[in-house]
């Protein structure tokens, strides 16, 4: 049978007054608790809160955690992990199902510290801020060292006393900085990027602090720190806890140094080590220079007892005269060669004078030759009635006019 409106009982409860009876009683009986669930159904959306769903093999149940909780966590979330979480049950109204509003989280089987260590760790190697290709070398002999840490702890300390004992007088600039608690990480990026505004320029940087637990530590796993260790322009050592403690500033570093007196080791050189190797250098050097100059003045020596440094005068005697000598015979071959070359000369003239024309033409010969074309007439043969020719006698010449010719 159907019944309307007005035959409900007063006795019933609206569905929001249902709701909002179940959500106080709820949230009063649950305003905390922890669970233990796995991650399922993760969603980020732009807002920054996270919405997940936690679940066990039997049951599950909404989760929600704000952005304010969720910009706190120091690692990443991610599809079936199992976490161990902390918050209030309530009751959400509109679709009348209950939630968890989480106010921690731990992760299961490693801790949140170790676990955004390890994802942070992958995350900047993949992008090669810890490639060793890049790792800068330390200058054998810095003059000007710089110190990032807190002015008050014993990393300093041990630092300076390590650093002046084996190099005095050496020049080291300490940075302020907060090496943990809040606000840290800020202080030693500051610090760091104080350190390359310095005049005149460092040769090295330390990023420095004593041991204590991961949480102590943890200002130098932080990103920001590690990617200004990264992009150092100045080499940079870090020297974080003990040896045992490692920090993502060390693989960021080029040096990783495993206590603040170590690094104090590995950048300053010992002076008297250093003086030492460089008497035994100088001595090196100097025995074969010695051995030069002494055989050099044995040679001296012996070139000063030559006559010719012993008694010079006698020596320049000695090429005047045989430069007079010299002349002497010069002249002599002078006047043979002139003689010899005159009477040669005679010769060629008496040879030359018995083959001359002039002289056949003195024995009573005479030469003809045509007198147009000065041609010389050895035949009859030659010439022509009317030509005219010219005689040459020793004498002189006479010019005549061919009657007539004739052959022998």
């Amino acid at each position: 049978m159907n019944r309307s409106a007005t035959d409900v009982t007063p006795e019933a409860l609206s569905i929001t007054d249902l709701t909002m009876y179940l959500k106080g009683v709820v949230e009063e009986t649950f305003p905390s608790v922890w669970v233990v669930g796995e991650i399922s159904n993760l969603s980020r959306p732009r807002s920054g809160h996270v919405y997940m769903t936690l679940k066990d093999d039997l049951s599950q149940i909404r989760g929600v955690m704000w952005r304010s909780t969720a910009s706190k966590l120091r690692f990443d979330l991610q599809e079936g992990q199992q976490v161990l979480a902390f918050g209030g049950i309530e009751v959400y109204g509109p679709q009348g199902v209950y939630q968890i509003v989480l106010r921690k989280m731990e992760p299961i089987g490693l801790g949140a510290l170790q676990l955004a260590f390890q994802q942070l760790q992958q995350r900047l190697q993949a992008e090669g801020l810890f490639d060793p290709a890049k790792k800068k070398r330390l200058p054998p002999f810095p003059r000007r060292i710089g110190v990032v840490t807190s002015t008050t702890g014993a990393a300093v300390r041990d630092f300076l006393e390590i650093a002046m004992r084996r190099w005095p007088n050496l020049d080291v600039t300490i940075i302020p900085a907060k090496v943990q608690g809040p606000g840290a990480a800020q202080t030693i990026v500051a610090g760091i990027n104080a350190a390359h505004r310095l005049k005149p320029p460092l040769d090295v940087l330390v990023v420095t602090r004593g041991g204590g637990s991961m949480e102590d530590l943890w200002c130098f796993n932080e990103e920001s720190v590690v990617r200004a260790i990264a992009a150092s322009r100045i080499p940079i050592v870090s020297a974080v806890g003990h040896e045992i403690d490692i920090t993502l500033s060390d693989f960021a570093a080029d040096v990783r140094a495993l206590t603040p007196s170590e690094a104090a080791e590995r950048i300053v050189p010992e002076y008297a080590a250093v003086y030492e190797a460089v008497v035994r250098l100088s001595r090196r050097l100097n025995q074969p220079l010695w051995q030069r100059i002494h055989y050099h003045k044995e040679q001296l020596r012996q070139l000063s007892q030559r006559p010719v440094f012993r008694r010079p005068h006698e020596l320049v005697l000695r090429r005047s005269q045989q430069l007079d000598e010299l002349e002497i015979q010069m002249r002599k071959a002078s006047r043979k060669s002139y003689d010899q070359q005159t009477q040669r000369l005679r010769t060629f003239a008496t040879m030359l004078s018995a083959l001359s024309p002039l002289g056949v033409l003195a024995r009573g010969y005479s030469i003809t030759r045509n007198h147009r074309t000065g041609e010389t007439i050895l035949s009859s043969h030659q010439v022509s009635q009317s030509d005219e020719i010219y005689t040459q006698t020793n004498l002189g010449g006479i010019l005549s006019r061919v009657v007539s010719s004739y052959a022998e």
